[in-house]
């Protein structure tokens, strides 16, 4: 089996020490937060949704 198969993505942890990081990690990071910013704002957008055609379905 190959080693980069292997390989999991990095996890970050917010407040972890940033001065072992290369520059390639940190920048990678930086992508994986932005990966999750989106999927945070989407699932926002999705409940918002939801809770809309909720109070229109109970409005008298």
């Amino acid at each position: 089996m190959d080693e980069d198969e292997v390989r999991r993505a990095p996890v970050h942890e917010v407040g972890m020490a940033l001065d072992t990081l290369s520059v390639d990690e940190l920048t990678q990071r930086i992508a994986i937060l932005r990966d999750e910013i989106a999927r945070l704002e989407q699932a926002i957008e999705t409940k918002n949704h939801s809770r809309s055609a909720a109070d229109a379905v109970f409005k008298f």
